[in-house]
């Protein structure tokens, strides 16, 4: 019963998923049934303004033109199932920090300084990537574990010392049988 119940949740998460992803291509090309040179547009959920644009059409334009292919790419990250899924945080953060500028700033000025901040975050994200990289590249095409390698080491250090002792028992047996 639980499982059944698992199922049907996780068949219409997918199922929301899907026909957003299929609603994209509408709802990025929605700028262009707005009126031209309409400076407002007023519905019982929000009010949408030019916001230094020329008019709300082309405030939309780029709006949709930086959320769109952000939400597709957070859909992608959190649905990615490859080890290299970390490396989709780059695009996603440069569309995120386009968004911000496009809400932000004056519209003579979008998309221009936004390349400093995703250097940061790609200086952040390609040396994890590639650690990951590293690490599956050495256990699945050189077939070196480290976990197995430092068992190994350990066993092969408890054998050297139990063979220190060894030596030292045999030491004092020889030392006592002289003795006596």
């Amino acid at each position: 019963m639980i499982e059944r119940k698992r199922i049907k949740s996780k068949l219409f998460f997918e199922g929301i998923l899907a026909l957003i992803i299929a609603l994209t291509p509408i709802i990025f090309y929605s700028y262009k049934y707005v009126p031209i040179g309409q400076q407002e547009i007023s519905s019982a959920i929000f009010t949408l303004s030019s916001n230094g644009f020329e008019d709300v059409g082309t405030a939309l334009y780029f709006y949709l033109t930086k959320l769109v292919p952000l939400l597709l790419l957070i859909f992608w990250f959190v649905t990615c199932k490859n080890w290299w899924y970390h490396a989709i945080l780059i695009p996603i953060s440069m569309y995120a920090f386009q968004l911000y500028s496009t809400f932000t700033s004056d519209s003579n000025r979008v998309d221009e300084n936004e390349v400093l901040y995703v250097m940061a975050v790609t200086m952040v994200i390609v040396p994890i990537v590639y650690f990951i990289r590293i690490k599956l590249f050495d256990k699945h095409v050189h077939g070196i574990d480290l976990d197995s390698m430092d068992t190994e080491l350990r066993i092969l250090k408890e054998k050297e010392e139990l063979r220190k002792e060894r030596e030292k028992l045999e030491q004092r047996q020889h030392t006592l049988s002289k003795k006596m």
